[in-house]
């Protein structure tokens, strides 16, 4: 792709309209961060270490917290770096990988969602034969299938963008490198890249999220047929917390790629939901919303408040 350019870096100008303010959100973020790292690291070790959240249910849990320490290990990192007063300047290929990773990342955990999303349907639609639909060589392969989207999706994404020559200028006006920030910075037509871009965004979250409507679909029927109230109650439990992670997650989808006339601060402001509040706020909603996840999270950190003290 290098040999199509005349630029070896761009310059990222950050969030829009928050100039003076680059300490005060560096505090921020910095804080967010952090948090998202621990509290999704923990709950990857409380999976892995407690026997009774092996099952499958955990093991997509898992895999989702591992990603929501990747996704914004994307962007964030960089705009710390610069929100701290260093360079503002990234590589043209350091640009190309932040936007193939931040798609391939972000479209793996969106087919982890409705892989999740089944899951739930599995056991709740069909509880006798759960164990023996999600086997662990079955769960895998689902997981297997995730990561292949996500890599065409971010594959086809950032060719189409980077197949494009860039010349100057190089500032792009965002904070960080994404397919509505890049093209405008082309000195040729990229018209196809932008319906490329749009289209393929716009089917696979559309596909995904109706992926997982109609698994939800069948759930709420089938929780309508429970009698008691307190079978409905617990079957509802299970699938609150999926729900909620689902809302954050593509909700700043829909409104950054559906939006006729792009608004500058309302999408870095919707940006940084979806890249570092989002991973934050689902480490907080699992932990919160499932028992079983709670007790485990506290025999660990028991287990490591005791070791310390040792």
């Amino acid at each position: 792709m290098r040999n199509h350019t005349l630029l070896n870096e761009f310059i990222l100008l950050g969030i829009p309209q928050t100039e003076g303010l680059g300490t005060v959100l560096f505090v921020i973020f910095s804080c967010i961060y952090l948090f998202t790292l621990l509290g999704n690291s923990l709950i990857f070790i409380t999976i892995v270490s407690s026997p009774t959240l092996h099952t499958p249910m955990y093991f997509f849990l898992g895999i989702l917290s591992v990603f929501d320490v990747l996704f914004p290990s994307v962007t964030c990192p960089k705009m710390l770096f610069y929100l701290s007063g260093q360079s503002q300047a990234i590589s043209y290929n350091g640009c190309a990988a932040q936007l193939f990773f931040y798609h391939f990342l972000g479209s793996t955990e969106g087919c982890l969602y409705s892989v999740m999303a089944y899951d739930r349907f599995v056991a709740i639609c069909h509880p006798l034969r759960y164990m023996l639909i999600m086997k662990p060589g079955v769960c895998v392969r689902l997981v297997m299938v995730a990561w292949l989207v996500g890599s065409l999706q971010a594959t086809i994404l950032t060719c189409f963008t980077f197949q494009l020559t860039y010349c100057g200028p190089n500032h792009v006006d965002y904070f960080f490198c994404d397919i509505p920030a890049v093209l405008p910075l082309a000195c040729t037509d990229s018209s196809l890249a932008q319906r490329v871009g749009s289209i393929n965004v716009g089917l696979l979250a559309s596909m995904l999220l109706l992926s997982v409507c109609v698994s939800y679909a069948h759930i709420g029927m089938a929780i309508l047929r429970i009698r008691s109230a307190d079978g409905r109650k617990k079957a509802f439990s299970t699938c609150s917390a999926h729900l909620a992670a689902i809302l954050c997650a593509y909700g700043p989808v829909i409104i950054i790629y559906l939006q006729r006339t792009p608004n500058p601060l309302l999408g870095a402001v919707v940006q940084i939901l979806n890249n570092i509040v989002s991973p934050m706020l689902n480490s907080l909603i699992y932990s919160l919303r499932n028992k079983e996840v709670k007790r485990s999270l506290k025999r660990v950190l028991q287990s490591v408040v005791l070791s310390v003290l040792r």
